[in-house]
């Protein structure tokens, strides 16, 4: 399902119906006009039944003025699911305290303070502060979440559409459309369903968490990834499926890798592998995630026996060519296998790979941030090899060829990693040059508001 327009909550603070303001018609709980409001802005009918949990035909007939909705858990419903300021339509608190996280909390931002509920989009803020209460209450939702059958298929292919736009998409945007879903799945969970419907509520959870998690590690936003790992994680254990849990563990693997431990790394690795004996894409993802941090680690000889390992489980279950998230194809174990060479010092081995890597990326790759990391790693081979001056002009150019958007923390951290390989007294011309081109990427960002400074 490729979701259209979405509801702006400032609508209701700002918008006018019928030359009116439409908060005369929230204050009247007219919701014929509210659902007729929001279908002259693009929002569908099918999209506002989803979202408030009544049927397509009924929304129909509100929409009509044949039905008038005069019931208060309807009128809640309807405020929770289109983001309407519950004072706005005389709507309290639940008077039995059953509340259901985030939709019964404030909006917070990051420094404690009421906000209006957000929409992410290119350019602006993101706001870990309002991230967070997210996950705290999709977190609430997933222990006591129900759903209707049939809005599971949608949701599924909402999440399918994720997956294959999140590869070339940037970490703003794609929280932006993230935050839709999660808290759609949180609308949608009021009371507990039979187990099989439960299953699929929680993978669709874990897999809109992990790419959510992804996002903010990309952005450098460590602490609030970790958390959005570990709602990952419950929701994949709680849907049953092995396959999804061995693929959120490899894949939370990759945070303490680029910032954290790397031993972290290789107990997540071990876990995700120990989950099951038999070969999947996942596994071989968590092989090659632990032959990475083993390298870095120092541990050679584990690193080369675990590359082994990453090479057998490919040949067995590896994904054929795909440039959706959190598939494995042979591009992506050549990726991987970059960083565990050049941790290695095997700048032989790593600019072998490197190339292969690049050949199957092709030259307008859909996953920009692999071919940047794949750069960033020959620059470490190039300043092992003492070749510091072409090592910094092919790290400044992996970065200067991505979109501002994604010129990010975990591409701008590598680069530091190569200029702080550098010895001091020869820091610089090129080298110098890179210095100051990621201090102003930094900057930008800064400016951009999506990206939070983890260094200097």
């Amino acid at each position: 399902m490729i979701v259209g327009v979405q509801v702006n909550p400032e609508w209701w603070s700002s918008g006018v119906w019928n030359g009116r303001p439409i908060g005369e018609f929230l204050r009247r709980r007219d919701v014929s006009a509210v659902f007729r409001f929001l279908h002259a802005r693009g929002v569908s009918y099918g999209r506002i039944s989803t979202l408030v949990d009544v049927s397509p035909n009924r929304v129909a007939e509100i929409a009509k003025g044949v039905r008038q909705v005069t019931a208060y858990e309807v009128l809640e419903r309807i405020a929770v699911g289109l983001s309407i300021p519950r004072p706005a339509m005389g709507l309290g608190r639940d008077e039995d305290g059953h509340g259901h996280g985030l939709e019964e909390a404030p909006w917070l931002s990051a420094a404690g303070d009421l906000v209006d509920r957000p929409v992410i989009g290119v350019g602006t803020r993101v706001d870990v502060g309002v991230l967070a209460q997210l996950r705290l209450g999709l977190d609430g939702a997933l222990a006591s979440s129900s759903v209707a059958p049939r809005h599971l298929d949608l949701m599924e292919e909402s999440v399918g559409e994720h997956m294959r736009i999140y590869p070339s998409a940037s970490p703003g945007v794609m929280l932006s459309l993230l935050m839709g879903d999660c808290r759609e799945v949180q609308v949608l969970s009021g009371r507990r369903q039979p187990a099989a419907v439960q299953a699929r509520l929680s993978g669709v959870a874990a897999l809109l968490a992990t790419m959510s998690a992804d996002a903010l590690m990309r952005l450098g936003e460590v602490a609030e990834a970790q958390r959005w790992y570990g709602t990952a994680i419950r929701a994949a254990d709680d849907s049953g499926q092995t396959r999804l849990r061995v693929l959120v563990r490899a894949q939370a693997a990759m945070l303490p890798y680029y910032f954290g431990d790397p031993g972290q790394t290789v107990a997540l690795a071990e876990a995700a592998l120990a989950l099951t004996s038999t070969a999947s894409s996942p596994g071989a993802l968590a092989a090659a995630g632990r032959a990475r941090a083993l390298a870095r680690l120092g541990a050679a000889a584990q690193a080369r026996s675990a590359i082994d390992q990453a090479r057998r489980i490919f040949d067995q279950a590896g994904d054929d060519d795909t440039d959706v998230a959190f598939r494995f194809p042979a591009k992506r174990l050549l990726f991987y296998l970059s960083g565990t060479y050049t941790c290695l010092g095997d700048t032989a081995g790593a600019y072998r790979v490197q190339d292969e890597a690049l050949r199957l990326y092709g030259e307008a790759p859909a996953v920009p941030i692999d071919v940047g990391l794949l750069a960033l790693d020959r620059s470490v081979c190039l300043v092992r090899d003492r070749r510091a001056a072409e090592a910094a002009v092919t790290a400044r150019d992996a970065i200067a060829r991505l979109p501002e958007t994604q010129q990010t923390e975990i591409l701008l951290t590598r680069a530091n990693d190569v200029i702080s390989m550098v010895p001091e007294r020869d820091r610089c011309g090129e080298v110098a040059a890179l210095t100051d081109y990621v201090r102003a990427c930094r900057e930008s960002a800064r400016r951009l508001g999506v990206t939070a400074v983890l260094g200097p």
